[in-house]
């Protein structure tokens, strides 16, 4: 028999809420069969998880849900992992070189701020200076 989770479960695990388990499958990275009456109980399969796990990750990269989705139903399918290499590949290259351009902004405006709290400090020194005597 197959190791299934509940909502809760996964939620717990993971540290996430049951409302972002709900939107995760709307966003179709998780498809958990229904139970229960009028299928309102939630049974996640071990192959579920792994695409929980997966979302993630990605989210931790700083991909979008629906470049998650597409990464993630890729592997899904048995074909040639090749194709799947190259797109991860692409969508990495492209956060990356994201991540570079915000990292130049902020180290810009870093150096700027640092430049105006120079200035600042001087000015405060020489009002200091002119106070004291």
């Amino acid at each position: 028999m197959a190791t299934t989770y509940s909502i809760s479960d996964l939620a717990r695990e993971f540290d996430l809420t049951t409302r972002a388990m709900r939107f995760y499958e709307d966003m179709g990275l998780l498809q958990p069969e229904r139970s229960g009456p009028g299928g309102r109980s939630r049974v996640y399969t071990a192959r579920d998880r792994t695409r929980l796990k997966l979302t993630l990750r990605a989210k931790r990269l700083g991909l979008s849900l629906t470049e998650a989705r597409e990464l993630i139903d890729m592997y899904d399918s048995p074909r040639d992992t090749m194709p799947q290499l190259k797109k991860f590949l692409v969508v990495l290259d492209d956060h990356r070189k994201q991540l570079e351009e915000q990292m130049a902004d902020l180290e810009a405006n870093l150096a700027e701020v640092k430049a105006h709290e120079k200035e600042a400090r001087a000015l405060l020194g020489r009002h200091e200076k002119k106070a004291v005597s």
